[in-house]
């Protein structure tokens, strides 16, 4: 089949990979002297293989994972269909001990698994509403992940607390997965955030969840302004 070769025997080479021929030269399948192709084309006598009636060698693999093996072995470059795993091409890559190959897939499938890994985390806010007398308290005593974002003032526009006290929105964050995103039970009202307040990407929707408590607390301050502590807390909050 084909022209002859210097040294003898045929240029060419016939593949019948799992009921699909592929034909190469046997420079090509000799890339790599301690692979099986190799040993295929020196006529390995401890190398079990038979021929079809036209002559071509017979390997029971997958075709479709062959091809990849094939162009490597062609071009040097490891070249995978989108709807091709990985995972497919190593398998063969190991059978045929391809080395290089072996190792350029594993690197591959490590940098996919990578990039897997690093998916941004998802954040679930809570926003609860207090009074300054509380603000250390409510600050201090902030668990299971929660950690403290911004403090926003709120006046008679946003329509809550009362005219002769200060009240504040402070707002908490903590990283979420899985069941954890679904929204509470306690939630009392959910309010859309814009780009004003830093949170979320520019993909996704993503909402503040406004819970509110009694206070049985029996006395209140009386002034408006707020306190050096949650001036304090507001100013930490901008810089975050």
């Amino acid at each position: 089949l084909g022209e002859r070769a210097a040294g003898g025997g045929s240029k060419w080479v016939r593949l019948n990979v799992g009921g699909t021929y592929f034909l190469t030269t046997r420079q090509t399948l000799c890339r790599d002297p301690k692979s099986f192709l190799y040993r295929l084309c020196q006529a390995d006598p401890d190398l079990d293989s038979d021929k079809d009636e036209t002559g071509a060698y017979l390997i029971d693999r997958d075709p479709t994972y062959f091809g990849p093996v094939l162009n490597y072995l062609r071009h040097g470059k490891l070249v995978i269909n989108k709807d091709l795993a990985e995972e497919g091409v190593l398998e063969e890559a190991e059978f045929y001990n391809i080395t290089s190959l072996i190792k350029l897939v594993k690197d591959k499938i490590r940098e996919r698994d990578s990039k897997t890994s690093q998916v941004p985390a998802k954040h679930v806010y809570r926003v609860l509403q207090c009074q300054e007398e509380e603000l250390t308290q409510m600050v201090s005593t902030m668990s299971d992940g929660w950690k403290f974002e911004q403090l926003v003032s709120i006046g008679p526009a946003f329509g809550y607390g009362r005219h002769h006290q200060s009240e504040f929105l402070l707002i908490v964050s903590r990283e979420v997965t899985g069941e954890e995103t679904r929204f509470q039970k306690c939630c009392s009202e959910l309010v859309s955030i814009g780009s004003s307040y830093n949170y979320g990407n520019e993909d996704q929707a993503e909402f503040l969840c406004v819970v509110s408590k009694e206070l049985h607390n029996t006395s209140y301050g009386t002034t408006s302004e707020p306190s050096e502590k949650a001036k304090i807390l507001q100013e930490r909050g901008s810089r975050m």
